[in-house]
C-alpha cells in the first residue's frame, strides 16, 4: 500500500480545511463546505462555482437505510478524483447510521461540488437530497418535503433543470415496501412526462451482479423510469464499503467493492454526460395544475354545499307562498319560517407569525367579492394573496367570478356556510327575489322567479363540475404520474356528482383513473393510512 503521507499530497489544500474523523486506512475526513440557509432550503457548497463550466443536477430519493448518505459521499469522492490507492475518504454528509438517531428534518439539502472539473468529470455536480422522506415524522413531514421541492424548483436561486432523478434501492430488495412505494409515488408524481427518461435506479449494497430481484420489484410496482434498448430499467450499481477500514483479511474484498462503485460511477456519470437536462417548466405546470385542481375542487365542494342549502331555502319559500300566499298578501305582518343560508368568517390556525415572516406558510386566500375560500388549506410561499399558486395572469383560477388578485386577501379566517331560522313576510320575499314593481304585483311571477333561480344555481353547479373535470384531464395530459394519491382524494366526489348529471362517458373516465390508482398505489395507500392512524392515536 502506498505511503499515506505521499498519497495524501494532492489533497493538502482540502485536508487543511477538513476535520479528521477517523485515522487509519482509509483516513476519514469531514469536509467543511460553505453552508447557506435560505428559508427551507439548505445549500452546502464545496469550492467556487465557475459560470463557464457545465453543471449536472441529480435528485436522490430513497428511504433511510438504503445507503443514500454513502452514495452522496461516493459521488463527491469520485468528483474529487479520489482513488483506492489514495487511502483517504471524504465525507460531506455523515453516514446514515449516525444520522438515524437524530431528529429528522423536512429541509431539502443541496450539495454543490465545484472546482474539480476536468478531473474524472468534465462538469461540476449539484446533488439534491430529500432527508427524512417516509420516516417517523409521518405524512405531515412527507407533505412538507414535497412542498420544499416545489419551493426549490420555483425559487429564483433554486434548481430549474434536472439531469437525473435517482431512485435508491438495495440490491437485496425483492419487493418495494409500502413505505418505499409511497416515497417513489410522492416524488415521481411531482414531475412532467418529459422527465421519465431521466429517472434511473441506483442500486446500493451491490456486489456487481445484475440485481434482478430489485429491478423486478421496480417493474412490478410500475414505477415510471428510463428503459434501455432492451427494455430493461436503466440502473447503476454501487457498493457501500468505501469508508470501511482496511485490514489484511478484508483488503482484497474491499478493493473489489471499490472497483464495483468506480464502475457504477463511471457508467452513471457517462449517462449524465449523454442525457440532456430536463427543464422543470412542465414540472412546474404539473405542480401548479395539481394545486389549482385541489383548490378548485375544495372550493367547488363548498359552493355545491352552499348551492344545495340555497336550493333548500328557495324550495321552503316556494312552499310557503303556495300554502300561505293569500294570508301573506292580506296580512303584511304574517310570517313564514325558512332556513336562510349565509356566510360567516371563522378563525383558522395559522396566519403570520413573527418567527416565520419570511415564509408565511399558513393562512387562507379568500375572495372578498365572491366570499369564497380560494386556497385553503395549503397556500405556502405566498406572502400576499396575489402571489398564491391559484393566481394566474393576475386573476384567480379558483373563485366563481375568477376575480382579480387584488380582490383577495390572505388572512387567519375562512368563509363558512351556515344557516339560520328566519321569519319572513311577503314584502321580505319580494325585496329579495323581485326585480321591479310591476312584477311584484304578480304572485305567479314571483314563483317563476324562484324557479328560475333554482335553474341558474343548477347551471352554475354543472359548470363548476365541468371545470374540475377539465383540470383532471389536463393533469393526465402533462403529468408523469397523474394516478397519484393526491389526485385520488378528488375522484370519488367528481364521480358522484357526474353520475347525478348523467355524464356516463366522464364517469367511466374518472372510474378508470380511480381503478389505476387502486392498482398502482395500494401499498402507498396502506402506508399513508397507517401513518394517519398512528398520528390520530398520538393525538
Amino acid at each position: 500500500m502506498e505511503n499515506t503521507n505521499t498519497s495524501h499530497m494532492k489533497y493538502l489544500d482540502i485536508l487543511s480545511k477538513s476535520v479528521l474523523v477517523r485515522p487509519g486506512s482509509p483516513a476519514v475526513y469531514k469536509l467543511t463546505p460553505k453552508k447557506e440557509k435560505n428559508g427551507t432550503l439548505t445549500k452546502m457548497s464545496l469550492g467556487e462555482k465557475n459560470v463557464n463550466k457545465t453543471n449536472k443536477t441529480i435528485l436522490l430519493v430513497g428511504e433511510t437505510g438504503a445507503g443514500k448518505s454513502t452514495l452522496i459521499n461516493a459521488l463527491v469522492n469520485y468528483t474529487m478524483g479520489v482513488k483506492w490507492e489514495d487511502d483517504v475518504w471524504f465525507q460531506i454528509v455523515e453516514e446514515e447510521e449516525k444520522r438515524q438517531s437524530e431528529s429528522q428534518t423536512s429541509d431539502v439539502i443541496v450539495y454543490q461540488i465545484f472546482g474539480f472539473e476536468d478531473k474524472p468529470l468534465p462538469y461540476s455536480l449539484t446533488i439534491i437530497d430529500t432527508p427524512g422522506y417516509g420516516d417517523t415524522g409521518g405524512i405531515d413531514q412527507d407533505d412538507k418535503i414535497s412542498q420544499r421541492l416545489l419551493d426549490l424548483f420555483r425559487s429564483d436561486g433554486g434548481v430549474h433543470e434536472i439531469n437525473a432523478v435517482g431512485l435508491l434501492l438495495k440490491a437485496s430488495d425483492n419487493r418495494l415496501s409500502d413505505r418505499l412505494r409511497y416515497i417513489f409515488d410522492s416524488v415521481v408524481s411531482l414531475f412532467g412526462k418529459n422527465l421519465e427518461k431521466n429517472i434511473v435506479a441506483l442500486i446500493t449494497h451491490s456486489n456487481g451482479v445484475t440485481p434482478e430481484n430489485a429491478l423486478k420489484a421496480l417493474e412490478d410496482a410500475n414505477i415510471k423510469c428510463a428503459k434501455d434498448e432492451e427494455g430493461e430499467i436503466v440502473h447503476f450499481m454501487f457498493d457501500n464499503l468505501q469508508p470501511k477500514e482496511k485490514t489484511k483479511k478484508n483488503e482484497f474484498s474491499l478493493n473489489n467493492a471499490w472497483r464495483t462503485t468506480e464502475e457504477g460511477m463511471r457508467q452513471f456519470t457517462e449517462f449524465l454526460k449523454e442525457t440532456g437536462p430536463q427543464k422543470l417548466g412542465t414540472t412546474m405546470e404539473v405542480l401548479n395544475e395539481r394545486i389549482r385542481l385541489m383548490a378548485c375542487i375544495q372550493n367547488l365542494q363548498e359552493r355545491v354545499q352552499y348551492t344545495e342549502l340555497k336550493h333548500k331555502e328557495i324550495r321552503q319559500t316556494q312552499e310557503a307562498l303556495k300554502k300561505h300566499g293569500e294570508e301573506m298578501k292580506n296580512n303584511k305582518k304574517f310570517t313564514v319560517e325558512v332556513d336562510e343560508v349565509y356566510k360567516e368568517k371563522e378563525t383558522v390556525s395559522g396566519g403570520r407569525r413573527w418567527w416565520a415572516l419570511w415564509m408565511n406558510y399558513e393562512g387562507a386566500v379568500c375572495c372578498t367579492v365572491c366570499e369564497e375560500n380560494c386556497h385553503y388549506p395549503g397556500c405556502t410561499l405566498a406572502w400576499y394573496a396575489e402571489h398564491c399558486e391559484v393566481m394566474k395572469g393576475g386573476r384567480c383560477t379558483s373563485c366563481k367570478g375568477k376575480c382579480a388578485a387584488t380582490a383577495h386577501v390572505k388572512e387567519e379566517w375562512i368563509y363558512v356556510n351556515k344557516t339560520r331560522k328566519v321569519q319572513k313576510t311577503l314584502e321580505d320575499v319580494k325585496k329579495k327575489y323581485e326585480e321591479n314593481k310591476a312584477e311584484s304585483e304578480n304572485k305567479s311571477s314571483l314563483l317563476e322567479k324562484l324557479e328560475k333561480e333554482v335553474e341558474e344555481l343548477q347551471k352554475e353547479k354543472d359548470q363548476w363540475l365541468e371545470e374540475s373535470f377539465n383540470h383532471v384531464v389536463r393533469l393526465e395530459e402533462i403529468a408523469l404520474n397523474v394516478d397519484s394519491l393526491s389526485t385520488q382524494a378528488h375522484l370519488d366526489f367528481l364521480i358522484e356528482k357526474m353520475k347525478d348529471k348523467g355524464e356516463t362517458e366522464k364517469v367511466q373516465k374518472l372510474e378508470e383513473m380511480k381503478r389505476r390508482v387502486g392498482e398502482r398505489s395500494q401499498g402507498a395507500l396502506r402506508y399513508r393510512f397507517g401513518q394517519l392512524k398512528q398520528q390520530l392515536l398520538k393525538e
